[in-house]
């Protein structure tokens, strides 16, 4: 099949990240101070009865990469498949994750930053639709199939995080995955894949949760087309 394949995963599409413009937004240092003291600031004004303040709402963002890679010449035969991705600790979880750089070692999460679905469990959706529209195998499932599959493909999302405070703020990720036979469960491929993303700033460092979440679907749409590179270049071993 020629030509290639550039499309929006079955979920919700995502837009390409222009660089922000000048205006309201939150800097990239007191973005920190702001998500993690709001609670505390709506209780001081609920404690005190200063007319009935309202607390501040969460804010929930789906994780909706978009995709771009070339149809397959020839697709593996047999069935594969994408079991769910695990994760664990903070990321695991729904909130925003991030790290600074003064405190590396300390994994934070934002107050009202919430995704809509955990990121591994979005992740691995995403990454079975993409290996079903770039016909890398014959047949592409998931978990909850009860057909009989050739191959699995299984892994751990390790890093998910915003790093507000390096230079220049960005977001990362690490996705470790394995591919066995299902038959056997002889091990074929075991590899992880790392990626970053800038976040957009405009004037004084300001950026908005929007511009992060941006970032994050440009970082997992880059991690599955790795990984969708990768199945098609090791398509001729597995026949």
């Amino acid at each position: 099949m020629a030509g290639s394949l550039t499309g929006r995963l079955p979920r919700q599409p995502r837009g390409r990240l222009s660089r922000a413009r000048p205006g309201r937004g939150l800097p990239v240092r007191p973005l920190l101070t702001w998500v993690l003291l709001a609670c505390a600031l709506s209780a001081c004004v609920l404690l005190t009865g200063c007319g009935g303040g309202e607390r501040l709402r969460d804010l929930y963002f789906s994780l909706n990469p978009q995709v771009s890679v070339p149809p397959s010449a020839r697709p593996i035969p047999g069935t594969l498949r994408v079991t769910p991705i695990s994760a664990r600790g903070f990321v695991a979880g729904s909130r925003i994750v991030y790290r600074t750089a003064e405190d590396p070692l300390r994994v934070q999460r934002y107050g009202q930053l919430l995704w809509e679905e955990v990121p591994a469990r979005a992740l691995a959706d995403d990454l079975a639709a993409a290996l079903r529209a770039a016909q890398v195998f014959e047949h592409v499932i998931t978990a909850g199939d009860p057909a009989r599959a050739n191959f699995l493909l299984t892994g751990e999302l390790q890093r998910f995080e915003h790093r507000p405070t390096d230079d220049p703020p960005h977001v990362l990720g690490e996705l470790s995955l394995t591919l066995v036979r299902g038959q056997g469960r002889q091990v074929l491929v075991a590899k992880t894949y790392r990626a970053e993303e800038l976040v957009a700033v405009g004037p004084e460092d300001r950026t908005t949760p929007e511009a992060i979440v941006a970032a994050f679907n440009r970082l997992a749409g880059r991690l599955i087309e790795q990984v969708v590179a990768d199945a098609q270049a090791m398509g001729g071993r597995l026949r």
